[in-house]
């Protein structure tokens, strides 16, 4: 009885690891925002082309915990007058949260703009001359994470008007007043989170 408690653990624990592993390219730009380390945000954008398998394994995994939770136990006839104690990890409380969990971290991609810090620049050009656009080709950019951790960067520079960024199109779109900052400047800021700045167009 003890081995299948601990089989169901590491099985629910195995799910739980590649739900986060899942989204891990989304989690570390985020948390890298939040400690201030933002140049280790690509390093984990290598994992997003097998985002599909790691989330359909824990799916897997997970739906399999359920059932080994669910399913009918057999009776065993025993003249035993003793009653084992379930853990907290062997409830089925403990597997809902670990399953809410997994979800949530799963579904993050659609969802992390929402939970980054907003920038709002209050910029007023008064020479039109000084406006400027750029659009920058950038490698690394996996999730919506992505953009809005390049956003944020590049919001940190003077003079920036508006900054678009996609990590479908591997690109991010920036209007700027010449006179406050430069291409040189934004390209710089950008290198400076871990993404790379591979052209300009």
């Amino acid at each position: 009885m003890k081995i299948i408690n601990e089989k169901n653990i590491k099985i629910i624990g195995a799910g739980l690891f590649t739900a986060i592993a899942s989204s891990l390219c989304c989690i570390v730009p985020l948390l890298a925002l939040i400690s201030g380390t933002t140049g280790i945000a690509s390093n984990f954008s290598w994992l997003e082309p097998l985002r599909p398998y790691l989330v359909s394994f824990s799916v897997l995994v997970l739906s399999f915990a359920w059932y080994q939770k669910l399913k009918p136990k057999k009776e065993i006839n025993c003249n035993c007058n003793k009653t084992e104690k379930t853990s907290f990890l062997q409830t089925k409380l403990f597997l809902a949260l670990v399953t809410i969990f997994a979800f949530s971290m799963t579904l993050l991609p659609y969802y992390s703009s929402i939970i980054y810090p907003k920038s709002k620049n209050k910029i007023i050009i008064i020479n039109k001359e000084n406006r400027q656009s750029v659009n920058l080709k950038i490698k690394g950019m996996t999730c919506t994470a992505c953009e809005e951790h390049v956003n944020h960067a590049i919001n940190q520079l003077n003079g920036i008007l508006n900054v678009t960024s996609s990590y479908k199109n591997k690109n991010t779109t920036i209007e700027f007043d010449k006179s406050k900052t430069s291409t040189k400047d934004i390209k710089k800021m950008i290198n400076s989170t871990g993404y790379t700045v591979i052209n300009t167009k």
